[in-house]
């Protein structure tokens, strides 16, 4: 089976820069004949981050900032559904869920043209194309703008189907349909641009400004969400509320992104220009969607896990839904933290890897699995001890339904001290899938992915959830990323093979 998937995943032709490759990977391989890079000479000050100073101080340099991006996102996500918890009403709770996995699939779509267009912005800005950076980045803005369109027309003709798919009853589908209409359906423009413009923003160095137009619009929906949900409409219009407060705030994000870029266009290579768009060239073509097209594959396996995972559980029962979608929310701390762990490792890792620095790189992977191992250890016993006050902050049980509400959060608490044991090799699993991506290992990357929400973790769901009903749904998480894992060491073990470094 595994020789199988490789074979196909081969036939995908991408380069091995992996999906979260940013600006400063100046030494990466594009694996085109078109596009040969070269490397980029950095600031001094930039460049002993990746030389002389000491790992632990490196890694702070780079992880604290994103570490910070990712909380920020992360509480912006968790808005709406806290706020709405407060009404005490799990249906609410189990609409936005279902809901949350078509808002989610809008990531998969930006980072084909955000991260497939950036890292080849930066590429050919390293290699000196200004032309075809401007070209690039033009096509990236209105592709994006495209596929936003037309994720949206397939949102709003298969609307019903769509949610009852994804598990949608008699007592949420109205509720979702409200949701989706304002967040997904007219809202997708917005939120597809805005992500792919910081991408291209941050990749041209402006990462200041991309945090800025991201942040705030997360930080302005934490303020709209209660001004609209209960004080400017009726009790009963909290859903709306909560999704027409999104929509504005991504409307804000996305306008002032689109003129930071109208601006930056007159210094620099970025361009929001329609002939600059359509002049591109079929290699910038291959070599963007090289990078986009897996990375939006990685993205989307994610979230096809997460809706047979809501499906499953919708069809045990409202409540049960709602529960795990609570519980999907509270776990993502620790792995907002994991990620942008790695996040800044990675730069590091492949700077020391293209410059032959392996006791550095070395260093620096070990010195990051520690790091995360501590937190994913913490995250455990944090879970452990305080699953019920953690999972009481996203639905109130002293307003609205609450014999419901009692129900949600009692099936939350059981959940989440479940799901908490995977934490460690779910940490393993982000370390080693960034690892493959530091060092070029595209192909690798990919498979890991497909294996382990394909091959393990999905068909897990479906046989525990056939022995054990919810708490062995729940469950899936724990053998799905432990098998993960073991195939990801397998896959780096295989790669230090075929590259004579054993000793990473």
């Amino acid at each position: 089976m595994f020789s199988t998937l490789k074979h196909i995943v081969s036939k995908i032709s991408f380069n091995g820069a992996g999906p979260y490759s940013p600006a400063e990977l100046r030494h990466q391989q594009t694996g085109s004949d078109t596009i040969k890079p070269q490397v980029k000479k950095e600031e001094p000050g930039k460049r002993d981050i990746f030389e002389t100073i000491p790992v632990p101080k490196a890694i702070a340099i780079m992880a604290v900032p994103t570490i910070i991006s990712q909380l920020i996102n992360l509480i912006y996500n968790m808005a709406d559904t806290i706020y709405i918890g407060m009404t005490g009403d799990p249906y609410k709770t189990a609409a936005v869920t279902l809901a949350f996995t078509l808002f989610m699939m809008t990531v998969s779509f930006s980072n084909l043209f955000g991260i497939g267009g950036g890292s080849l912005y930066a590429r050919l800005m390293g290699s000196g194309q200004t032309a075809e950076a401007k070209k690039v980045s033009a096509f990236s803005f209105y592709g994006s703008i495209i596929i936003a369109v037309l994720y949206s027309l397939l949102i709003g003709l298969f609307l019903d189907p769509i949610l009852n798919l994804l598990g949608a009853s008699a007592s949420t589908i109205g509720f979702a349909r409200q949701y989706v209409w304002l967040v997904v359906i007219l809202g997708d423009i917005p939120i597809i641009l805005s992500m792919t413009c910081a991408h291209l923003l941050r990749n041209a160095g402006y990462a200041k400004q991309a945090s800025i137009g991201l942040s705030g619009g997360g930080i302005l929906n934490i303020i709209l969400d209660p001004l609209f949900m209960f004080v400017l409409l009726p009790e009963g219009m909290e859903v709306f509320g909560a999704a027409f407060a999104t929509l504005l705030s991504n409307i804000i994000a996305a306008v002032y992104l689109v003129w930071m870029m109208k601006i930056k266009s007159g210094t620099t290579s970025l361009s929001i220009n329609l002939h600059d768009a359509v002049t591109i060239k079929r290699a910038e073509l291959k070599d963007l969607f090289a990078v986009g097209v897996p990375s939006a594959i990685l993205t989307g396996l994610f979230d096809v896990a997460n809706i047979v995972l809501n499906s499953l559980m919708a069809a045990h029962g409202d409540l049960e839904l709602a529960a795990i979608g609570i519980v999907m929310k509270a776990e993502r701390l620790p792995n907002a933290i994991n990620i942008g762990l790695c996040q800044g490792m990675l730069p590091i890792v492949a700077y020391n890897y293209a410059s032959q620095n392996l006791k550095r790189m070395n260093q620096t992977i070990r010195c990051v699995q520690k790091y995360g191992l501590i937190i994913s250890v913490l995250s455990l016993i944090l879970f452990q001890l305080s699953a019920s006050p953690i999972v009481r902050v996203f639905l109130s049980t002293s307003a609205g339904d609450t014999a419901s509400a009692a129900a949600v959060i009692g099936f939350a608490v059981v959940f989440l001290r479940i799901r908490s044991f995977a934490s460690v090799p779910q940490f393993l699993n982000y370390n080693t899938s960034f690892c493959l991506q530091a060092v070029g290992d595209g192909r690798g990357t990919l498979l890991h992915a497909v294996v382990r929400e394909l091959v393990f973790y999905i068909p897990f769901m479906y046989l525990l959830n056939y022995y054990f009903g919810t708490t062995g749904l729940a469950s899936a998480l724990i053998p799905g990323e432990i098998c993960g894992a073991i195939f990801a060491q397998i896959i780096m073990y295989r790669w230090k093979i075929r590259n004579h470094c054993r000793e990473l």
